[in-house]
């Protein structure tokens, strides 16, 4: 995704109410090369109109905020047709509101004592349209919040327009596969696996994987534990 005025530079936006926070995200990210922090806000509003004004191609996004908390900025930002991914920042491991920021379209989340390496190494990974689900974390978080629902979930309409092989790409991606998994496990190269990720994205209307996986369980597609 190329930033709005430059074809090098990563736009990156911090929200988060504690300056030390903002300051020690911005230090590690503007020390990397091609990475630019463009804005700090300290809470929902603040974010909202930064993502308006500057359009970043990033957001880190605290949860707990003051005033408009980070999950209702998300929502708002990515109901507006931004097209920055979300990053939520969290202190807690298992956090409800992380599962919550998962399906207003969040690319994932980070605990704030994320290290350096980590932290430029997610929102490289965020830009180029990948999500965070591969720590385990992740998927447990998604177990912990899904399961409540999915048995009275009602597959989706969308996901009879999915091919045979459409609905197998899915199923491995919520599951935590990335691309070079896939397509090692399906014997497809990976310019393959991308055609099929694209067309799932453009037949289920979703903007990115962490969509998909929550798709995946929601609709019994997946189920937690498998």
């Amino acid at each position: 995704m190329g930033p709005p005025g430059s074809s090098d530079q990563l736009r990156v936006a911090i929200a988060d109410d504690q300056a030390l926070v903002r300051a020690g995200f911005r230090l590690i990210l503007e020390t990397e090369e091609g990475i630019e922090v463009v804005a700090e806000a300290s809470d929902g509003e603040e974010a909202i109109s930064a993502v308006r004004r500057l359009r970043p191609d990033v957001v880190l996004m605290d949860i707990r905020m003051p005033g408009m908390d980070g999950l209702e900025a998300t929502r708002r930002i990515l109901s507006d047709g931004a097209t920055c991914r979300v990053i939520m920042l969290t202190t807690f491991d298992l956090d409800e509101y992380v599962y919550a920021a998962l399906q207003a379209g969040a690319s994932g989340f980070l605990l704030k004592d994320v290290s350096p390496e980590q932290l430029v190494a997610a929102v490289r990974m965020v830009s180029e349209g990948d999500a965070l689900l591969a720590p385990s974390i992740t998927r447990r978080l998604i177990e912990r919040f899904v399961h409540r629902d999915t048995a009275a979930a009602a597959p989706p309409k969308e996901l009879r327009s999915l091919t045979g092989r459409e609905r197998e790409v899915l199923l491995l991606m919520a599951r935590g596969l990335s691309n070079s998994e896939l397509a090692a496990r399906l014997h497809l190269s990976e310019a393959t696996v991308k055609t099929h990720v694209a067309r799932i994205f453009s037949k289920l209307d979703l903007h990115d994987r962490v969509q998909a996986v929550v798709l995946a369980y929601e609709s019994g597609l997946v189920q937690p534990g498998s």
